[in-house]
Order: C-alpha cells, then sequence, then structure tokens
C-alpha cells in the first residue's frame, strides 16, 4: 500500500524506477558501432555455417562440380589468351592485321559471356560466404543485361 502512495506522489524508489524503466527503453533504441559490429559477425558466421552445411549435404557433386569449373576456367582462359596472341600477332603481320584484330575482338566479346560463369565459379571457391553478392552481378554479366547497349 506504500509503495502504491509512493507512486502517486513521486518517492525516490518510484522516480529511481522511472528513471531505470526510461533509460533502458532508450538504450534499448540506439544500436551502437559495436552492436552493429556483433551483429555483422554474428551474420557472417552463420551465412559461413549455412554454406558449410550445403557443402557437406552435397559432397557427391564434387567431381561434377570441379568438372564444370575446370571447363569454364580453360574456355576463359583460352579465350583470353588467344585474343591477347591476335592482338599481338597483328602488329607483325600488316597484311593480315584488320582481320586479326577483328578475330581477338570477336574471341574477346564471346569471353564476355563466359566471363559471368567464371566469376560465379571464383565466388563459388573463394567467396562463397559472401556468394549472395557475386550471383546477382554474375548473372547479369552472364545474360548480358549488364552491358552497355
Amino acid at each position: 500500500m506504500l509503495g502504491l502512495f509512493g507512486k502517486i506522489f513521486g518517492s525516490e524508489k518510484a522516480l529511481s524506477g522511472t528513471i531505470n524503466a526510461v533509460t533502458s527503453g532508450l538504450d534499448s533504441l540506439v544500436f551502437t558501432d559495436q552492436e552493429k559490429a556483433e551483429s555483422a559477425a554474428k551474420e557472417r558466421a552463420e551465412a559461413g555455417q549455412m554454406v558449410v552445411g550445403w557443402m557437406e549435404r552435397t559432397q557427391g557433386q564434387h567431381l561434377a562440380r570441379r568438372f564444370i569449373a575446370m571447363v569454364v576456367t580453360i574456355i576463359w582462359a583460352v579465350q583470353y589468351v588467344l585474343a591477347m596472341i591476335l592482338d599481338a600477332v597483328s602488329i607483325w603481320v600488316v597484311e593480315y592485321s584488320d582481320g586479326l584484330v577483328k578475330t581477338a575482338d570477336n574471341i574477346r566479346n564471346g569471353g564476355d559471356q563466359v566471363t559471368g560463369a567464371m566469376m560465379l565459379v571464383l565466388g563459388f571457391y573463394f567467396a562463397a560466404p559472401h556468394l549472395d553478392k557475386v550471383v546477382g552481378t554474375a548473372m547479369n554479366k552472364f545474360s548480358g543485361s549488364g552491358k552497355e547497349k
């Protein structure tokens, strides 16, 4: 009963309870840099665990993944190196220079489509926890929708 009178008339105990309630309410509204960092670290750890779990559940597909990665890498590398060789040769073989440069450009343009697939392969093998950031860009590049017209 005295507690009720204390609350009504503002005793020191009631006042400190009100201050504590307001302080904890305001504290929960503020998201400090440390809390942001801890939250981001927790999200990264959860994403990493998700990727590791997914890789464990799909272990039977390792050989297929490696084969696809090797095929995409070989195609991308051959296109890149061949275009560079044709550009270099076009300087020295003057009579076929225009044709060699056009051929190199065509190979490079085809290589741009493979670059999206290469980004996915590199993202999967080397940046798996951040694959969500890579997939959108890679798919735009792969489909050609990211090109300037």
